[in-house]
């Protein structure tokens, strides 16, 4: 089984404003990221929010330690309910293909540039645990790195939503990349 997992507590600060609020053809950036999981994931969670249309989860240890903190919870809580992985995305992930699980097993693997897109197994929780406890770089290619996770090209290009005018182009060609946010 695999779960899906919103990364969704940023501080959206090059944004202004919550970005997982912000919409696209009258939808949130939000709803988009779970509908997308939904349609190839068991089960979705959105980490890092107490609000959203699935059930939530607090960032692990606490907020504040990036996407790490909301790929940490989603293992916890994957590896604690029977899951073999959890695909990841973030809340402004927008374009991700249908098939996204497939291009990305075996896992671990995550998109090149934007490795917040990920197939992780549950198993690598006590690596992530340990990297998030010690003192060398925290990041989502550290991690990657630590668990031998493979760069994989898409065959759609997600966009990455970090700015007004990134919404802006975004709702301009809204072509939705198959079944994508």
């Amino acid at each position: 089984m695999i779960l899906g997992a919103v990364l969704a507590g940023g501080a959206s600060t090059r944004f202004g404003s919550d970005k997982a609020l912000a919409e696209i053809g009258g939808r949130t950036l939000l709803s988009r990221a779970v509908e997308t999981l939904e349609a190839q994931c068991d089960a979705v969670v959105v980490v890092g929010r107490e609000t959203a249309p699935a059930p939530t989860l607090p960032d692990w240890p606490h907020a504040g330690m990036g996407p790490l903190g909301g790929v940490a919870a989603a293992l916890h809580h994957a590896a604690d309910a029977g899951y073999w992985a959890v695909l990841t995305c973030s809340v402004d992930s927008v374009g991700l293909g249908a098939g996204l699980v497939a291009e990305l097993q075996p896992a671990p693997a995550y998109a090149d540039g934007q490795p917040v897109i990920g197939l992780w197994p549950a198993s690598a929780s006590a690596t992530l645990d340990a990297l998030l406890e010690g003192e060398g770089r925290h990041s989502m290619l550290a991690f990657a790195e630590a668990i031998g996770a493979r760069g994989v090209r898409l065959s759609t290009k997600p966009a990455n939503i970090n700015t007004p005018a990134d919404l802006k182009a975004a709702q301009a060609n809204p072509g939705e990349r198959s079944h994508g946010l």
